[in-house]
């Protein structure tokens, strides 16, 4: 009896940790785990109800996006609405150009590393993937696609976050 306890014991604690489970790249079709909010030097997850407004990037497999340039101001939090108009897999990830180009060198190596996060969306062909964002540090910052090659090729975007 004491050890069918331990499997159960053991069995709910490996369940219970699965609301915090990464997705591989192309994997996530959904989550429906509660994001985690968490200060970054970019900013922190947004709430939908303080949108005060909405930016559509579209991705392509041209390896741009469209636009390639985001001014916002400090404190804003925004919608984005990201559209992939491709054919593969692409996605949209906010963060440093520093942090952004450490993480495409890790892609390169393990494409199929897994991490969800909310400054990420992956957005299947044909699909509409979308991140609600509170800038709330001042700076330059990216958006760029991780998927392994994309940001070599160039799949990077500036965004500004002008001083209040």
């Amino acid at each position: 009896m004491l050890k069918l306890s331990g499997i159960v014991l053991a069995c709910a604690a490996l369940l219970g940790g699965m609301g915090n489970a990464a997705f591989a790249h192309g994997d996530r079709k959904g989550n429906t785990a509660p994001v985690v909010k968490e200060q970054t030097a970019w900013g922190i997850a947004g709430d939908a109800e303080k949108v005060v407004r909405t930016i559509d990037v579209s991705m392509g497999d041209d390896m741009r996006f469209s636009p390639g340039k985001l001014v916002v101001k400090q404190g804003e939090t925004i919608r984005f609405v990201v559209r992939n108009t491709g054919a593969l897999l692409h996605e949209f990830v906010i963060g440093t150009p520093a942090g952004n180009a450490r993480h495409a060198d890790l892609m390169m190596k393990f494409p199929g590393m897994e991490h969800d996060e909310p400054y990420m969306a992956h957005v299947d062909p044909g699909k509409t993937g979308e991140i609600v964002w509170m800038f709330n540090k001042a700076g330059e910052f990216e958006f760029v696609c991780l998927i392994a090659g994309h940001f070599q090729a160039g799949m990077v975007g500036t965004i500004t976050v002008a001083a209040k």
